[in-house]
């Protein structure tokens, strides 16, 4: 077993307090937003030895095929799509082929990978998460008086189901639409909203984005697009190609180990609109709660033929005897509540305190758990796992 010290993230949406209190530490002057657990050569976590010397997790794993971040929102985060193994090995080849640093503000393919990924909620997490039917999104539009909503339903109409979806949201990228009718948009949902009217959240939604992105056409975008709450201890899946933007909350993201990401509005990070509709292009992708499994005192979330699963352990005294973890051929292990005493057949015992996580490699074998907490660990299932039910959201 190896104690991890893990890289953060200070991006603009991130929340001051949420991370630092999560990990016990004292609250810094700015936003905190992730912590990347893994081995992304981007920012690998490092090893500690028994002697406190430091090692990259690379020199002990190897590369990991799955990544964990610690991901905390204030704010919504960009509006984004994560691309497919192919998109993903063309451009990161396109890329270097035309020299672009791999630290490069411009730089969308930061490797060969693909990413999908599974929000394990942390907290009350909400997500703008996959598009609407086409008859809710007609339904969302149809009370907005204004010039813009009215194109776009008129043209949805004529243009029905999901590649006409696409199509309308390559328009709104790709024509010059001015501030001053993404603000008729936000004015009439304000509006509807004060007298008491909404769809699914759909108007309300506007009104929260637009405060922090007023003028940003990803705020039109978002009428089309699903407004999912997770509560804590709820999961969901994101394949690839999903358009998503992640807007309050805290949560774990286990996903395949990758920071390929094409977005389109809601940041002031680099955007890629062609990219991003050439990955929705790719095909409608699944988007689902997780139902979990209960295994031997443990809730596994474990969607099919992907890098990754996640099992959640509770501990209390009542098992002073301690649960014992999954096996797996090399996994992280981070407490997510409480205080715990892993240990293993050998006798090697190591306390965690929320916040703080382990390396489990083959070779510690018999993990048990002891104490009054929780932990979430992240590994690779084997080719015959038992895999989670999953419920489509749309």
């Amino acid at each position: 077993m190896h104690r991890l010290r893990n890289g953060v993230k200070n991006y603009d949406w991130g929340s001051p307090d949420a991370i630092p209190q999560f990990l016990g530490d004292a609250q810094g002057s700015g936003p905190v937003a992730e912590v990347w657990i893994g081995t992304h050569p981007l920012s690998p976590s490092m090893a500690l030895d028994d002697d406190g010397t430091e090692r990259p997790l690379t020199e002990i794993a190897g590369d990991l095929p799955f990544m964990v971040k610690l991901l905390a929102a204030d704010r919504p985060l960009s509006l984004q799509v994560h691309p497919s193994r192919s998109l993903a090995e063309a451009g990161f080849d396109r890329e270097d082929a035309a020299g672009v640093p791999l630290d490069a503000r411009d730089r969308v393919y930061k490797d060969r990978n693909h990413k999908p990924e599974m929000v394990y909620a942390l907290s009350t997490f909400d997500s703008l998460i996959g598009f609407r039917p086409t008859a809710e999104i007609l339904r969302v539009l149809g009370p907005l008086d204004t010039p813009l909503s009215h194109r776009l339903a008129d043209d949805l109409r004529a243009d029905p189901g999901f590649a006409g979806i696409v199509r309308r949201v390559e328009y709104l990228l790709g024509e010059d639409i001015g501030s001053d009718q993404v603000r008729q948009v936000v004015d009439a949902c304000r509006a509807l909203g004060e007298l008491g009217m909404d769809v699914k959240r759909a108007y309300a939604t506007v009104v929260e984005i637009a405060e922090f992105h007023p003028d940003d056409i990803g705020v039109v975008i978002s009428l089309m697009l699903n407004r999912m709450t997770l509560q804590p201890g709820e999961a969901a899946y994101l394949e690839t190609g999903v358009m998503h933007a992640h807007l309050r909350g805290l949560c774990l993201e286990v996903m395949a180990t990758s920071d390929n990401v094409l977005r389109a509005g809601l940041t002031t990070k680099h955007i890629d609109s062609a990219g991003l509709v050439a990955c929705l292009d790719h095909g409608q992708a699944r988007v689902a709660r997780v139902t979990p499994d209960f295994v031997a005192d443990t809730e596994v979330f474990s969607p099919a033929h992907v890098e990754f699963a996640l099992a959640v352990t509770q501990i209390s005294t009542a098992a002073p005897e301690g649960i014992g973890l999954v096996r797996a051929n090399g996994s992280v292990l981070i407490c997510t509540g409480g205080e715990v005493v892993v240990s293993t057949d050998v006798g090697d015992k190591v306390t965690l305190r929320r916040g703080e996580s382990l390396y489990l490699s083959a070779e510690d074998r018999g993990v048990v758990v002891q104490g009054l907490g929780e932990v979430a660990q992240a590994y690779l299932p084997p080719s015959r796992a038992l895999h989670s039910r999953l419920v489509d959201v749309v």
